[in-house]
């Protein structure tokens, strides 16, 4: 038995194949279109994440996305510096509250032996050269003491040389050859009472 195609069945074929690949086209624009409306949300997000970023960030050098990723890692960098700097000050404070009952009584012990011994604090200044002193410091022997005396020397514009410590009888004795920042000359009796005023804030 043989099968003779009609016309109409022709037609069917071509009308069914038609359908199909217009089917096909369809799908494929609402999925390319879908992917062009995930990807502007994407961007969307990721503009107002960086918008964001960079009203937390306080310098912010360019506008461009990658300066505002790069000068936000830099701060976070800073921020972790400072928090460990912070914490190293945390846990110096909470030694220093352990220890203060000792340390005043080692205090307490220094003074005794200073008046016991007829030892008083006090300030020696000699002139060795033009913008050079000798200085001679008597000062109780407190714990952290001589490294107060150095920083409030240097902060007040002092270049310390040949400096030398020693301590006896509760009492430490400092010995420098000082001289002001940038050669500047230095007066014996102005030298004298800013050491002083050191040595009593100590």
């Amino acid at each position: 038995m043989e099968f003779v195609a009609s016309p109409l069945d022709e037609s069917c074929i071509i009308e069914i194949g038609g359908r199909m690949g217009h089917r096909s086209h369809n799908n494929n624009h609402e999925y390319k279109s879908k992917n062009l409306h995930a990807e502007r949300r994407r961007r969307q997000k990721l503009s107002e994440r960086l918008l964001t970023l960079r009203a937390l960030v306080p310098n912010i050098t360019n506008m461009n996305k990658a300066t505002i990723v790069e000068d936000s890692i830099t701060y976070i960098h800073e921020l972790q510096k400072t928090v460990n700097i912070l914490k190293d000050q945390l846990f110096d404070m909470e030694v220093s509250e352990e220890e203060a009952p000792e340390q005043k009584k080692e205090e307490i012990q220094a003074a005794e032996e200073m008046k016991k011994f007829g030892i008083q604090a006090g300030v020696n200044v000699t002139q060795i050269d033009g913008n050079k002193l000798w200085v001679k410091a008597i000062l109780e022997k407190k714990r952290g003491g001589f490294t107060k005396l150095m920083e409030a020397m240097t902060a007040f514009g002092f270049e310390l040389t040949d400096t030398s410590v020693t301590t006896s009888n509760g009492a430490m004795l400092v010995s420098s050859c000082i001289m002001g920042f940038y050669c500047e000359t230095l007066e014996v009796e102005q030298t004298k009472e800013l050491m002083q005023e050191i040595i009593n804030s100590i």
